[in-house]
């Protein structure tokens, strides 16, 4: 019985995705709001609803909301439908279920070309972001370049992204080590936060994760296609090579974003696209702007659940979805065991 409900549970979700789009958007919605009453700063819901109504409002209230509570709502929800949206398109062009930018290395190949940059041009911030995504591509084309050298199976991309990632992290801690002031704050960069972040860098980024995702959507009628397979993909017209090099460059693009705004935020992009898929099916029309609101409020959550357990102190996001993602990386690979062994 339990088994039979399920199933039309989820075949009722997945024939309902306007539904699920419009359920999405109200819950995004919901979280943004909450999120501004919560911190570590005692702030009245009082002040907070007068401020927005353009009433009197104390001047720590009014710093705390516009300096601190909207760049960190915004950034976070941001950089999770980012994060997501970018592990969608790394496993569809890997075909790889275990493929993510913090798994295959992508977070720590932009992470280290954005330390680096920070000590030539600290002040220019697009020049970060310049560096980010060529780190972020070089290190996924890296990955993808051995596996196809080694003529590996998939398992070979995620243990050559693991053995990358460690050594970037590696000359992360080393340069932050050597030259500290490379970023302000140097755990919230290396495990992923948004305590110190600011809305200078949002407006920046913002218009790239757009195009991101509108890049994304352009090619999810090709990335449906790929789902049959390369030689029926060929077959039908479709240039694999370009497709997946195109997928590859949107997902960097997509994680050097958000690297730039948050850190070495993992487990997002591994977590949300398996989420998304038991939602959605397999159709990438409606798997990336799903996948991108779920990753916005997966993320949303996280980061406002780690401001508020440990009240009044906070800590880094990345440490929540270090506890979520590494029992779900390890679920992933005993599903995958077990299917091989049946």
């Amino acid at each position: 019985m339990n088994i039979c409900l399920k199933s039309y549970i989820l075949k009722f979700i997945r024939q309902n995705k306007i539904t699920n789009l419009i359920v999405l958007l109200i819950v995004s919605i919901i979280l943004l709001i909450a999120s501004l009453f919560v911190g570590a700063s005692d702030i009245k819901a009082k002040e907070i609803l007068s401020f927005f109504a353009g009433g009197n409002v104390s001047v720590s209230a009014k710093s705390v909301i516009i300096y601190a509570r909207l760049p960190r709502i915004i950034s976070s929800y941001s950089c999770g439908g980012a994060l997501a949206l970018s592990g969608l398109l790394l496993q569809a062009a890997l075909n790889n279920p275990l493929a993510s930018p913090g798994i295959i290395g992508i977070n720590s190949g932009a992470g280290f070309f954005v330390v680096m940059t920070s000590i030539l041009f600290p002040s220019v911030f697009s020049a970060k972001f310049a560096a980010a995504f060529l780190g972020a591509i070089l290190t996924a084309l890296l990955v993808i370049g051995i596996a196809i050298k080694t003529r590996s199976s998939k398992s070979t991309i995620v243990m050559s992204g693991i053995a990358i990632s460690s050594l970037m992290s590696a000359g992360i801690n080393a340069v932050i080590t050597i030259k500290p002031e490379a970023v302000m704050d140097k755990t919230g960069f290396s495990i992923g936060g948004f305590s110190s972040v600011t809305m200078g860098p949002i407006e920046y980024i913002a218009p790239i994760i757009i195009i991101g995702l509108l890049g994304a959507y352009i090619l999810s009628s090709r990335l449906n296609i790929l789902l049959l397979g390369d030689e029926v993909a060929s077959s039908l017209g479709l240039n694999v090579s370009l497709c997946r090099f195109l997928t590859v460059s949107f997902a960097s693009l997509l994680a050097a974003s958000a690297v730039c705004i948050g850190g070495l935020i993992s487990f997002v992009g591994l977590i949300v696209p398996h989420i998304t898929r038991n939602i959605a099916g397999t159709d990438y029309k409606w798997l990336v702007p799903i996948t991108t609101l779920t990753g916005g409020c997966f993320l949303l959550l996280c980061d406002t659940l780690a401001r508020i357990i440990f009240s009044p102190y906070e800590i880094p996001v990345g440490i929540i979805l270090s506890f979520l993602g590494a029992p779900f990386f390890l679920y992933l690979l005993l599903s995958k065991k077990r299917r091989l062994e049946n």
